[in-house]
């Protein structure tokens, strides 16, 4: 009685390899943890801008500016400004975790506006802002790099 053995597993992709070539690994499972990293990051990013909004609203003695700048504008509207950008990025970071395509589209509009914001609140907040710049950048990555349903 022989029996015959079974065949050996196919080996993965040329894309699903780590450099072992162990399989699995690639950007897209880094993109998609980073896509739920992203989410968290954008929801706290949108509350501390929030929080950020309300105190330059509240008063403009809070923050200070670091000299002359090109972009200067009053405090109470860089205040509001925030205010609004952070609730779209709250709204757009929930979106994320549903993994919708819209989702995905909003933050990355959203994100870079509030790169934008970032880059022009460098005076008020420059060492934030570095943290916020660097951290929008990770989330445009995941946005971008992340594959929903991968073939088989």
């Amino acid at each position: 009685m022989t029996s015959a053995a079974p065949p050996p597993p196919a080996p993965p992709a040329p894309g699903d390899r780590t450099p072992d070539g162990s399989g699995g690994g690639d950007s897209g499972d880094w993109a998609a943890g980073g896509l739920v990293l992203g989410g968290v990051l954008m929801v706290v990013y949108g509350l501390f801008a929030v929080l950020q909004g309300i105190a330059a609203i509240a008063g403009d003695e809070v923050y200070t500016s670091f000299g002359q700048y090109s972009f200067e504008f009053d405090l109470t509207a860089w205040g509001w400004i925030h205010l609004i950008v952070g609730v779209l990025v709250v709204v757009a970071g929930l979106g994320l975790f549903t993994g919708a395509d819209w989702a995905r589209v909003a933050s990355a509009v959203v994100v870079g506006l509030a790169l934008i914001a970032n880059f022009l609140w460098l005076p008020y907040q420059p060492f934030w802002s570095i943290i916020m710049i660097v951290t929008g950048l990770f989330v445009l990555w995941s946005v971008f790099n992340y594959r929903g349903s991968r073939p088989v």
